[in-house]
């Protein structure tokens, strides 16, 4: 049966990663990819994404959550929290008491909600107190999915994700190979048919230890360490941008063509 599937959350779900001149803010995703199909299933279904990259979980709460929820939803899926913990400080209690609020929130709209923990992916061990916090977040996920009868997707239990091909070179966000394959668990979660194309990739590799060595290396100078300086400064790209469908669409008509239309009606004199 149809409905209105709306998105909110941060750059996870507004497609950082998987880049599309042809979409809004220049990213297509996961959340992109499951609506066109489920308009391919259903062309009853309609469609908004508010998610901006860069937003913390109350930035999420503060700007999209009243938005989501005055769209009457059927379907929300909220992903929030992944910023805070990449924080140079955070109190991660205070992250996990926020977000049940939120949920609580949505829950009790009535609509059916979907939550995600985040990938705990293995990096070099000068992460780990990052993994640290990845751990009790999910952990909170888990607990709170349960609590409020929200439907998980638990990222971290699909293991496939640590092929590194499924990630982008920050190995933050998922790659377009990534990306697509979320959208096929996402569906499979919902028991919505789908048609999308999820080859299996070649066996990768294995590097040798020099490799790695110097993949780690590089990694840090060209990732982390701008990563940080970024925190440090301020600076964040998402401010600048709007949601990339800030009201509901029928994907059925086609997201390129729903894109084009988008940006013509901006750019068009009132």
């Amino acid at each position: 049966m149809a409905g209105r599937f709306v998105a909110i959350g941060d750059s996870f779900t507004e497609g950082v990663g998987d880049n599309n001149v042809m979409y809004p803010n220049g990213v297509r995703g996961w959340a992109d990819r499951a609506a066109r199909q489920m308009g391919r299933h259903d062309p009853g279904w309609e469609y908004a994404n508010l998610a901006i990259r860069s937003k913390v979980l109350d930035e999420v709460v503060a700007e999209q959550l009243d938005a989501a929820l005055a769209l009457q939803p059927t379907l929300v899926t909220f992903y929030a929290g992944g910023n805070d913990i990449l924080s140079l400080r955070v109190d991660m209690d205070s992250v996990m008491q926020r977000y049940e609020a939120a949920l609580a929130r949505l829950a009790a709209s009535g609509a059916r909600v979907m939550v995600f923990t985040t990938f705990d992916m293995k990096v070099s061990s000068m992460l780990e107190p990052l993994r640290r916090r990845i751990r009790f977040f999910n952990n909170g996920v888990r607990e709170l999915s349960r609590s409020y009868d929200a439907q998980l997707l638990d990222h971290t239990l699909l293991r496939e994700y640590d092929d590194r091909r499924l990630w982008s070179p920050d190995r933050i966000h998922m790659s377009k190979v990534g990306h697509k394959r979320l959208a096929g668990h996402f569906l499979d979660a919902l028991g919505i048919p789908h048609t999308l194309k999820l080859p299996e990739l070649p066996a990768w590799e294995p590097r040798t230890w020099r490799q790695a060595i110097a993949e780690e290396r590089v990694f840090v100078r060209s990732e982390v360490i701008p990563l940080v300086r970024r925190r440090m400064s301020g600076v964040r790209e998402g401010d600048a941008l709007t949601p990339k469908w800030p009201q509901p669409v029928h994907p059925s008509e086609g997201m390129k063509r729903l894109a084009r239309r988008q940006a013509a009606e901006l750019h068009s004199p009132a």
